[in-house]
């Protein structure tokens, strides 16, 4: 429970608390179904909420296995019910009942993208079933062959960075990890906290994730930072990399120079200086 509790307190919009009400949460009700119950944590509001969903991701064959599990409890227990205590008010349903698991909660898409995301899947012919294989891939590949990023955006009525982000998120394989083949950052020694961080400050770190809002880069502080999207530009990018779009990719090595920290909050706001 510890660890856990210390893993989910360094994600981005969480904080200690959150992270021990998130646990608590969980011990009471079970497994979280989908990101939406999130919502249902104490303390954790929407902006929290806005922050920290695209970074907690749920494992569908496990959330559908203790779901079904729950049918066929709910099933005997309606026929012991109706067998020998007729006249009795009906038991309350489960979560399961009033929720369902959402396949894109598996992936780095936001939810503020789902609608989005599934116009996508309409639009090459998919469904949520084939995210992460092959077939997957191809489709895409088919589509953005033919109408280009910037053409199937358009259509989309969205922009390129968030469309780039639906197409990772829907092909990469379930359990992607991008942390796995990362290099560790060239942080400085003597930077380990936030009271050692000042305006002007200049890092390295590497991108954690990236969101339509911006780009979350960790310095070595036990908490990312945020580069604004605005801060994002096209004279800051590396020109030897093809990009398909003005983002940042997770895993990127980048400098940033720090514009503010809100030590009570725990939020960093940076700026992009290059990509390494």
């Amino acid at each position: 429970m510890y660890s856990v509790n210390f893993s989910l307190r360094h994600i981005a919009g969480l904080n200690a608390n959150r992270a021990k009400n998130i646990i608590e949460w969980r011990e009471k009700n079970g497994p979280f179904i989908n990101r939406e119950q999130l919502k249902e944590v104490k303390g954790l509001g929407p902006k929290s909420f806005q922050q920290c969903a695209g970074f907690i991701r749920f494992n569908q064959e496990y959330i559908k296995t203790f779901c079904s599990n729950k049918k066929t409890d709910l099933g005997s227990h309606a026929l012991l019910t109706k067998a020998g205590a007729q006249g009795k008010k009906k038991s309350k349903p489960t979560p399961c009942a009033s929720q369902q698991p959402n396949p894109l909660d598996q992936t780095c898409i936001h939810p503020e993208s789902y609608n989005i995301a599934m116009r996508f899947l309409s639009f090459i012919g998919g469904n949520t079933n084939d995210i992460g294989k092959s077939d997957m891939q191809e489709k895409v590949n088919a589509v953005i062959q033919k109408e280009g990023l910037e053409g199937t955006a358009k259509r989309l009525n969205t922009t390129v960075h968030t469309l780039q982000l639906i197409i990772d998120g829907l092909t990469q394989p379930e359990g992607f990890d991008i942390r796995t083949d990362f290099d560790k950052p060239d942080f400085k020694r003597s930077i380990v906290c936030f009271e050692d961080l000042s305006v002007g400050t200049v890092l390295t770190g590497k991108v954690e994730n990236a969101t339509p809002f911006g780009v979350f880069v960790d310095i070595g502080v036990g908490k990312a930072g945020l580069i604004p999207v605005r801060n994002i530009t096209e004279a800051k990018l590396s020109k030897v990399k093809k990009r398909r779009s003005l983002g940042l990719g997770p895993g990127e090595r980048v400098e940033v120079k720090v514009l503010n920290v809100d030590i009570p909050r725990l939020r960093i706001t940076l700026d992009l200086i290059r990509v390494l």
